[in-house]
């Protein structure tokens, strides 16, 4: 079973008194009034002294840490004058893992939630980067450069704007025009997909109240209003059900059934493409998987990514669409 946050920070107490110097080598009473007083709690003997074997022997915590116990002065230390929890090295995943959630942590330390955890975050992000380069200059792991999220800085706006149902005024730039136009929005949600963020919402000039989606990186300028608006009952989960993606076009999600090489097949299966994948069929000839969805761009885009190693069999409409661009492409060459 993971780790209590308690036991968690009682193996930090435990590890920072055995290797400081400055005081004389613990005993079992003076590691448990150290942590006791760190926990501000009143720590048992059976708790420190499981967690001393838990820090040496539980595969889990991974710690292996050298703690010796000198019989005769009745004494802990660490065998490794310069090991310590804090150090252990972690392993790619892991460090992939730490890498994405930092990046995107660091993008939003203005925010109320995050802004608490500021200097938390930073020293972490500081200690990755340590590590990281470590690696790196060993041959060990090679990261892409950490993504900057263009339109971050929008973000404690909007949110704010979300809590106090409060209406948002944006310039916004998308792609097919010269200049940017203006919208009154009421903000529903915020999304991120593929590196981008979302803004999704009602544009109070839009006709019959049809969500919008505006992409945080288009948004030139955005201005909080003294205008308010009637709270939504917007589910986004429900929203975005049947959607790979961030648009959800309208009309009701069809069966879509793909036919994979038996490779990349295998890719599929261990990565679904969404929730609603299910295995037709999977043989030495072909991998044959349904899905629950709307037909959208993000779709189309997915599907032609995979190039001949899949063929769309249903629907009809869909095949037809990715075997035209599919077309253009050869006619490119």
């Amino acid at each position: 079973m993971p780790k209590n946050k308690d036991a968690v920070s009682r193996y930090r107490w435990i590890d920072e008194r055995l290797r400081n110097k400055r005081l004389k080598k613990p005993t079992l009473d003076d590691l448990i009034a150290y942590v006791s007083k760190k926990m501000d709690a009143s720590i048992s003997v059976r708790t420190i002294q499981k967690d001393i074997q838990d820090m040496r022997h539980d595969p889990e915590l991974n710690y292996q840490a050298p703690i010796l116990y000198d019989r005769s002065t009745g004494t802990y230390r660490y065998d490794d004058d310069n090991y310590s929890i804090s150090s252990i090295p972690i392993d790619e995943a892991d460090l992939q893992g730490l890498e994405i959630a930092i990046s995107i942590l660091e993008q939003f330390r203005s925010l109320p939630v995050i802004e608490q955890f500021e200097d938390t975050i930073l020293k972490i992000a500081a200690s990755l980067k340590q590590n990281r380069e470590v690696m790196e200059h060993k041959g060990l792991i090679k990261f892409s450069r950490a993504t900057q999220y263009k339109g971050a800085s929008h973000i404690p706006v909007i949110v704010d704007a979300i809590k106090n149902l409060e209406v948002i005024r944006i310039a916004y730039q998308s792609f097919d025009r010269t200049e940017p136009k203006e919208h009154w929005v009421e903000p529903y949600h915020v999304r991120e997909y593929q590196s981008r963020f979302y803004l999704i919402g009602k544009s109070q000039k839009a006709k019959g109240g049809t969500l919008l989606t505006f992409s945080l990186d288009r948004i030139i300028d955005l201005w909080p209003t003294d205008k308010k608006f009637d709270e939504k009952n917007f589910d986004d989960a429900s929203y975005y059900q049947h959607a790979i993606g961030i648009t959800v076009p309208l009309g009701e999600p069809e069966k879509v059934l793909l036919a994979f090489t038996p490779l990349q097949g295998k890719y599929i299966k261990s990565q679904p493409i969404h929730p609603s994948q299910a295995i037709e069929s999977d043989n030495e000839k072909e991998c044959r998987v349904s899905l629950n969805v709307v037909i959208n761009h993000e779709l189309q885009m997915l599907l032609l990514s995979y190039g001949a190693h899949v063929k769309i069999l249903q629907p009809q409409s869909l095949a037809d669409k990715i075997a035209a661009a599919a077309k253009a492409m050869l006619e490119l060459y």
